[in-house]
């Protein structure tokens, strides 16, 4: 699998040594690329004890303490190959189930997992899991040491696995702490040539492109062909982190019988969505006549993505601006209590 990952693009994301915090801030925070941080996170107790194999994985993570919540456990058999996704030619359904479970109990089906044949072994992948709410030592034993706006430490535990091509709204760093993680990488303009799955019914929160970057189908989806050209690809290994800015669409690819990766997600403003703004646009503008979306389009380039639509509201006095004035926690309240009233009148 890995060779024939390699073989479709082999363009890799571009890399650098440590940063420290004031670099980060200048030189890496507001980069619209993805950017490698080689070693970024090697210090971390949690890298050095994993560097002693998958018992000493476990036996560190058990150690931080259980915060007492259950985490939410996504199960698939061996049959599907790691690859959560999808079941059938209608997407009826997804070819995993979730469940709950504790840590411990997560941590002893990896190893007992780990002595059970490829071909037999069933795959179990933690997600996005709270580092407070479930690892509450995390925090204290692997600082970042990086301005990440106050973003929650986030696990992600399993063994070899694979998570769809998606995108983030938020911006994103991961850092991998046990096993090996190959990421593959599309710029947002090629969302188009992703083929993207059902908006509304999705297999883990944002939306996933239908195509298998390990094995491409290009007769059922020609224009990924094009998305490949566009593909970034990153190897990291233990301490190693990755830098993706929000909305670089990203396939995930796991190695090992337990692996371990710790994410940060931070945003401008994550109380907002622009995904659910598209959405709302879809049936607000889009079905329109071609004369009226040409005469929305205007409004929408005027005030959402001019290069001066920040300044739409200038030629008011500033008391008069109400939903045009400059961002701040106040104008999206006022945003947002406009929309409901709006919405509650339909």
């Amino acid at each position: 699998m890995e060779s024939i990952h390699s073989a479709v693009t082999d363009v890799r994301v571009e890399e650098r040594t440590v940063v420290d915090a004031q670099t980060f801030a200048t030189e890496v925070a507001g980069r619209s690329t993805p950017v490698v941080l080689r070693g970024q996170v090697a210090h971390w107790a949690s890298v050095r004890a994993a560097e002693g194999g998958d018992d000493a994985t476990a036996t560190y993570l058990a150690g931080l303490g259980d915060g007492g919540k259950p985490m939410d456990v996504l199960i698939g058999g061996p049959e599907f190959g790691g690859r959560f996704f999808y079941r059938g030619d209608n997407l009826e359904g997804f070819n995993f189930h979730r469940e709950k479970a504790p840590l411990a109990v997560l941590l002893n089906e990896l190893l007992r997992l780990s002595s059970v044949p490829e071909e037999k072994r069933h795959f179990l992948y933690a997600n996005a899991a709270t580092a407070p709410e479930h690892l509450p030592g995390w925090l204290a034993a692997n600082p970042i040491n990086l301005p990440l706006g106050g973003a929650t430490p986030r696990l992600w535990i399993g063994n070899g696995s694979q998570t769809a091509t998606h995108y983030d709204g938020s911006t994103n760093l991961a850092c991998v702490v046990a096993g090996r993680r190959r990421f593959t990488l599309f710029p947002p303009d090629q969302v188009g040539n992703l083929y993207i799955g059902p908006l509304d019914r999705t297999l883990a929160g944002p939306p996933s492109s239908m195509v298998d970057p390990l094995a491409p189908d290009l007769h059922q989806f020609p224009r990924y062909a094009e998305a490949l050209r566009h593909a970034l690809v990153a190897d990291l290994r233990p301490g190693d982190a990755l830098f993706i800015p929000a909305i670089w669409w990203h396939h995930v690819q796991a190695f090992g019988t337990l692996n371990v990766l710790c994410n940060y997600w931070w945003a401008f403003d994550p109380t907002v969505s622009a995904f659910h703004a598209m959405v709302h646009a879809m049936m607000a503008v889009r079905d329109r006549p071609p004369a009226e979306k040409a005469g929305w389009r205007a409004w929408f380039e005027h005030y959402v993505f001019g290069d001066d639509a920040a300044a739409a509201g200038d030629h008011l006095p500033t008391a008069a601006r109400g939903v045009l004035g400059p961002a701040s926690p106040d104008r999206t309240e006022r945003i947002r209590g406009y929309l409901l009233k709006a919405l509650q009148r339909r």
